[in-house]
């Protein structure tokens, strides 16, 4: 993929210009959510491009068919969408192609926000971060769970002492298994199967109430709960810090097909003083009706403040927070899982 690569930066957006944002691939479910979020903004031209959505393994919609039910600007190709000019770009597509996605943009000049996780390997990690440091450009990696209103009460309680010195986090992010993008489950195009699904988002609470990284990764796969998958659908990790903090993460994808909702997220933190969990997604009106069970939420929309911090940063000409360093340090917690859970589950340190 050739663009050209901006001689000059701009610092900010001038106050009252439109943000130009470009998603690329439909890939990912999450797009759907953020063209959405993004398209009703008087503040924000938006367009997006799925080449590869063709020869995707799955009949799902993908496309220009796919943009214009979401009622968005398409254009055919990634180098049509980065010649246009974007100020910002939303890296959506199979893990595997991050790499050269967000190298193009970084190229182009174009502000970052890549989808989680960052790369299939820490080697590709590690080029992305290099990429946008010369195009001087923003990488976030799209961590919306850090945005809910009960983490920042939790580490404002941590932070304050309310649960003394820490000693142990069990986090848990359990879903269906994502069948309707087969990709996720093609080790070729997503690296993995439930560790590198599901493990990146314990692990940037983590990475972000203890701030540091494991020294010694433990883990457990198999694929008891859906046998026919070609990667792990359920996974147990253990994480043992240099301060002593013992914390396991389930990452299985463990919630029935027919249940009323994709699954959900918690994270327990205990110390010497007490015990907080949090579930951030567990707010919804529930029920059963004559059509079937009702599963509505009704907490805060963390993709959309996620979205905002990402627009906010490149307006302001900051960087934004989660940043690719964060996307870097929870893909090495995921890549030595991975290697553990491969071993037999060796204890396993992070690769630098």
């Amino acid at each position: 993929m050739t663009v050209p690569i901006q001689e000059e930066k701009t610092v900010g957006i001038p106050e009252g210009r439109p943000l130009k944002v470009a998603v690329l691939s439909l890939a990912h479910t999450h797009a759907i959510g953020y063209c959405r979020a993004l398209s009703g903004r008087a503040d924000i031209k938006l367009v997006v491009t799925d080449p590869d959505g063709a020869s995707a393994p799955d009949a799902a919609l993908r496309g220009s068919a796919l943009a214009e039910q979401l009622g968005v600007r398409y254009l055919p190709t990634y180098e049509e969408a980065l010649a246009w000019g974007p100020d910002a770009v939303i890296v959506t597509a199979e893990n595997v192609r991050h790499r050269a996605l967000v190298e193009a943009a970084a190229a182009a000049g174009a502000h970052i926000l890549c989808e989680k996780p960052l790369a299939t390997t820490v080697e590709d990690a590690q080029a992305m971060l290099a990429a946008a440091e010369l195009a001087g450009v923003t990488l976030m990696t799209a961590y919306p769970v850090r945005f809910a209103p009960a983490f920042a009460d939790l580490l404002h309680r941590v932070r304050g002492g309310a649960l003394g010195t820490l000693l142990a986090v069990k986090g848990t992010n359990n879903g269906k298994v994502p069948s309707d993008r087969a990709w996720f489950t093609d080790p070729a195009l997503a690296g993995g199967g439930a560790l590198v699904d599901h493990v990146v988002h314990c692990a940037d609470l983590l990475d972000e109430l203890l701030g540091e990284q494991p020294a010694t990764v433990h883990a457990v796969a198999n694929r008891i709960l859906h046998p026919e998958a070609s990667v792990e659908t359920g996974g147990l990790v253990t994480a043992v810090y240099p301060s002593g903090v013992v914390a396991t993460i389930d990452c299985s994808w463990s919630v029935p097909d027919a249940a009323p909702t994709w699954g959900g997220l918690t994270f327990q933190v205990t110390g010497t003083r007490g015990s907080v969990t949090i579930a951030p997604f567990a707010e919804h009106i529930g029920g059963q009706t004559g059509d079937g069970p009702v599963w509505v939420p009704t907490g805060d929309d963390l993709d959309a403040a996620m979205l905002e911090e990402f627009v906010s940063a490149v307006r302001e000409g900051r960087p934004a927070v989660p940043d690719g360093g964060v996307g870097l340090r929870t893909l090495q917690v995921v890549d030595a899982a991975r290697r553990s859970a491969a071993g037999g589950g060796v204890v396993t340190r992070l690769a630098c």
